[in-house]
């Protein structure tokens, strides 16, 4: 079985990591109300998902 002979320095390791990213989050606008929103989540401006009244939303 393969063991490493020296300790993975810190600033290797984190070289190696760089690519680790987290992705930005993707929107698009609602197709009732325009605002943007995530896919596949309730509008939180209208309160529709796939045409349906999912939440109930208080207009100010």
């Amino acid at each position: 079985m393969a063991v490493p002979k020296k300790r993975t320095s810190k600033q290797r390791q984190r070289k190696r990591r760089t690519h680790y990213k987290a992705r930005p989050v993707a929107t698009h606008p609602c197709p009732r109300c325009g605002d943007p929103k995530e896919s596949h989540r309730v509008c939180r401006m209208c309160g529709f998902y796939r045409d349906e009244v999912v939440i109930e939303v208080e207009i100010d």
